[in-house]
This record gives structure tokens, C-alpha cells and sequence, in this order.
């Protein structure tokens, strides 16, 4: 699977996990140039607590396009260590 924004791929893997249909991509398969963290925070009931990172290639900012999971519960710890998107970020086979 590819994760693509701005006409650039920006991760890229065959061992995503699909939750309520967001494709959560393994952290090292994110290229990393693209990302700065945000200091956006969010929280799942389910999941936990979620931060960003935005997403800037070629000098365009996505705001707060991926997010991740720093600590799952117990019902989400298949995509601890994982990063998923939004916000116009593509995912493609």
C-alpha cells in the first residue's frame, strides 16, 4: 500500500492493519522528511490518545494529515506503533 500526497509518496508498505477503513502503515515505513510532529491531540474511547504530524512536501503543509497512537488500550494494540491519514492523503495499491 501507498500513502500519497502532493503527487509524492510519502509511505509505503505490504503490512498495513485496516480499522474502521484507515489503513494504519508500520512507523518505520513512513518517510520521515515528510513529517513534523504536531502538537494536535486527540482521544478514541476506544483507542486512546492520538498525535499528529503534518505533512509538508515540496513546501505544501497538510495540517495535522497523520496521526498515530504513542500508547494503545488494550482493544487497539494492533496498530500501536502505527500511522494512519487523512485530510487528502490518498491510499492506493
Amino acid at each position: 500500500m501507498k500513502a500519497i500526497w502532493n503527487n509524492r509518496v510519502i509511505a509505503e508498505s505490504n503490512d498495513t492493519v485496516v480499522i474502521e477503513n484507515n489503513h494504519y502503515f508500520p512507523a518505520d515505513s513512513i518517510k520521515e522528511e515528510y513529517f513534523k510532529p504536531s502538537g494536535t491531540h486527540t482521544t478514541c474511547p476506544w483507542k486512546g490518545v492520538a498525535s499528529y504530524y503534518t505533512i509538508e512536501v515540496d513546501g505544501k503543509k497538510n495540517m495535522d494529515a497523520a496521526w498515530y497512537y504513542p500508547e494503545t488500550s488494550e482493544l487497539a494494540k494492533s496498530i500501536k506503533g502505527r500511522v494512519a491519514f487523512w485530510k487528502g492523503v490518498t491510499i492506493e495499491e
